[in-house]
């Protein structure tokens, strides 16, 4: 049988071609995933600095606290003579302590305690703690507060990227 020009030979006749044609593609493969892996790092960190903040709009939360918290607290949250540095005590709370301390927590500094009932007597007590003829109301519950009880994660959610550095003092953008 004649040989015909364009024929080719078959790889199986020739081994060392086919090792290196092997070789040549594990090559590639193997360099292709490790820049695949390179590439994918960055959005990688990206995705898991996300899922580690908190819930909630960093913005909105400066809102709240600018309206309903600066007044005590001071613009820059560091806390003024009378009250204390919430970028401190953030940190030390967690997202459950800081929702429960802000919505529940009223401290009383007076002679006695409080009427633990609600009625009037309870409302004397207040009305001569707000008013200042009596003791001293420290911490007010914000629980009936529609506008921070609906952002009380935004609210956090600021004063933790404070506390953390990630957001400076002044209003962040939105």
């Amino acid at each position: 049988m004649a040989r015909h020009p364009t024929t080719t030979r078959s790889a199986a006749s020739h081994p060392g071609r086919a090792r290196r044609a092997t070789t040549m593609l594990l090559a590639i493969a193997a360099l292709t995933a490790c820049a695949v892996e390179v590439e994918n790092t960055r959005p990688a960190r990206e995705l898991q600095a996300e899922r580690a903040r908190p819930p909630g709009s960093v913005y909105t939360g400066w809102r709240v606290y600018a309206d309903r918290c600066a007044g005590c607290h001071g613009l820059d949250a560091t806390g003024t003579g009378n009250a204390p540095n919430l970028l401190l005590r953030v940190g030390t709370l967690g997202q459950r302590g800081f929702v429960n301390r802000v919505l529940r927590r009223y401290e009383w500094d007076l002679p006695s305690p409080p009427p633990a009932a609600d009625g009037p007597e309870r409302e004397a007590v207040e009305n001569d703690i707000l008013q200042r003829r009596a003791g001293i109301l420290v911490m007010p519950a914000w629980q009936g507060e529609p506008r921070v009880t609906a952002h009380i994660a935004d609210l956090y959610a600021y004063l933790s990227a404070r506390a953390e550095g990630t957001v400076g003092p002044g209003r962040p953008a939105p």
